[in-house]
């Protein structure tokens, strides 16, 4: 039997409801995707990309408490999102909305 997503430690209820819409049903499947694998296919599916969401997943993969990350670690895991979130296009938007939304001159759906 699968164990759920919210068994990862930081993840809730809410967490384990948009990686259900994003196609990922249980806590081994976001281990063996990776943090930012998995991160990237919650923006696909209409997440909204967050930092703070990115490196509290890192974290409970890890786990370890969200508030642990600081510090030369949490710049780089910055550089991360930062990348994962360039790259990715949401589901319903174009790639040149989503530039636009990273940049922050979109009005958000």
């Amino acid at each position: 039997m699968p164990t759920p997503v919210s068994s990862i430690r930081n993840l809730g209820p809410a967490s384990e409801a948009a990686f259900a819409k994003a196609g990922i049903h249980s806590a081994e499947e976001v281990q063996a995707l990776g943090a930012d694998e998995a991160y990237r296919r919650l923006i696909q599916s209409g997440t909204q990309p967050h930092f703070i969401g990115y490196y509290v997943l890192v974290m409970g993969l890890q786990g370890r408490p969200w508030n642990d990350c600081q510090g030369e670690e949490k710049k780089a895991l910055r550089a991360r999102f930062d990348a994962i979130k360039a790259t990715t296009v949401q589901k319903g938007r174009s790639e040149l909305e989503a530039a636009l939304d990273m940049l922050g001159v979109i009005e958000r759906r």
